[in-house]
């Protein structure tokens, strides 16, 4: 590997000099497009390093202290990380079909699959390419390429695996898929690269995990490529409740076919650091996307959460949520970008993000977007950062509810929108039990409502 070239930052060199020897250090052998993946990814990340403040889409996210870390891959797996059934069943939702990660190592002996059709193929990265080497060659990093984000660039070249979930025409899963990333090592980085590709006429439901044990530091860099063909309904789940040492940088990226429908979530509640690119290609007429989030920040977390949308064809339909509950000195962001093609007459797309302060340190940046190249659309998008209604707190005061106690029903009140639209029971009572832990008085919440 050649040295890096000015004007690189010092820190990139750490990840670019060993690369080298992080390939040796993998276990079996890949196909060469997939060899292919990883080049391209290390070559760009050597070319652009990690992004600067200076740069317009990373001005309000300073990612400095990830690259002064040099955050090694992890190089504990599960057999050696002290993680046992009993912690995994914990953190696991009932229903559902579940593989596990732990540190980066794919762990078959906590996994747990039920009878699947012979239609879907569920397992690793690795399993997946051994499988379908034709679907993993088409799809692996031409969604979420290395050109189009440092870190998608960064994980190209450093994941060992991810979890593959690929759906063939007509398969329906009745049973939730549930991909649990664990992370135990402290100081050092954790690079998953997941696939899913729900052919046509096919139908599931995924929640994509991050979860952190101790209140040690490291970093997450996931990356997710999600590909929904014809007619097909997926519904997914992004769950991030990592340890307030952790750093997590990820990118998801969607394409979709025509008259399909794809419902993603993402819900953050912990991390230090925490950074969601998100995007979606709207690529056939007819298609539907629809792109929540709730985001819960108290200390000094740092919560950015960027998205573009593409509508490419005409036909399309794409809708946003966003909402941010802020307290203590957290700092969140927001920008979204709605990005209207030439040829895609009757787009209908809304985008709204929505941030409640509960203290006068917070502060939330919100940026929606529309570019709007076609004329016979209908865009809407806004944003409102408030604190919480004194009317409100004043009339839930009068029927004898304390202050700190209106408060939180209130909050829950602005939170529980995003939470009821959950369609996995186990994960829905979860997050309700989240905010009930969360907020002060939580108990009187839960009576209340």
């Amino acid at each position: 590997m050649q040295a890096v070239a000015e004007p690189i930052a010092p820190e990139a060199a750490f990840y670019v000099e060993g690369f080298e020897s992080f390939q040796q250090s993998l276990t079996r052998s890949e196909p060469e497009f997939v060899s292919t993946v990883r080049r391209a990814g290390i070559e760009r990340f050597a070319e652009v390093g990690f992004p600067t403040i200076r740069q317009e889409e990373w001005r309000a996210t300073n990612v400095a202290a990830i690259a002064r870390a040099g955050f090694p891959a992890a190089s504990t797996a599960a057999s050696a990380s002290g993680v046992d059934e009993a912690t995994i069943d914990k953190l696991s939702f009932a229903g559902t079909d579940r593989l596990v990660f732990v540190n980066g190592f794919f762990a078959p002996e906590f996994s747990r699959l039920g009878t699947l059709p012979q239609s879907a193929t569920l397992g690793s990265l690795p399993e997946g390419w051994e499988a379908l080497p034709k679907v993993v060659r088409e799809h692996l990093g031409r969604h979420a390429t290395a050109e189009s984000h440092p870190f998608a660039a960064l994980n190209a070249a450093y994941f060992r695996t991810g979890a593959f979930l690929h759906l063939a025409q007509g398969t329906v899963l009745e049973r939730p898929v549930h991909l649990l990333f664990l992370a135990t090592q402290a100081e050092s980085a954790n690079f998953p690269r997941n696939l899913i590709v729900a052919e046509t006429n096919s139908q599931a439901t995924v929640i994509e995990n991050y979860v952190g044990l101790g209140e040690v530091p490291y970093f997450t860099c996931p990356v997710t490529e999600v590909v929904v063909g014809d007619n097909a309904h997926l519904d997914h789940y992004k769950v991030q409740s990592e340890t307030q040492e952790a750093f997590h940088v990820a990118v998801q990226q969607s394409y979709q076919g025509r008259a399909c429908q794809l419902r993603s979530h993402s819900i953050t509640l912990g991390g230090g650091l925490v950074r969601n690119d998100l995007g979606g290609v709207l690529d056939a007429e007819g298609s539907d996307l629809t792109l929540n989030g709730l985001y819960l920040a108290t200390g000094r977390q740092h919560i950015d959460n960027h998205m573009r949308v593409d509508h490419a064809k005409p036909h399309c339909t794409s809708h946003e949520l966003y909402k941010g509950v802020l307290e203590g000195h957290a700092r969140t962001v927001f920008n979204g970008l709605i990005y209207v093609h030439p040829d895609a007459q009757k787009t209908d797309a809304k985008q709204s993000n929505q941030n409640l302060l509960l203290s006068p340190d917070a502060i939330a940046n919100s940026n929606p977007q529309l570019e709007i190249f076609a004329d016979d659309v209908r865009c809407t998008h806004g944003s409102t950062v408030g604190q919480l209604d004194d009317d409100a707190i004043f009339y839930l005061r009068s029927r004898g509810i304390g202050k700190e106690a209106a408060r939180s029903l209130l909050t829950y009140a602005f939170a529980s929108e995003l939470v009821a639209g959950i369609r996995v029971d186990a994960l829905r009572a979860e997050l309700e039990e989240f905010l009930f832990h969360r907020l002060p008085k939580g108990e009187v919440v839960r009576q209340a409502i």
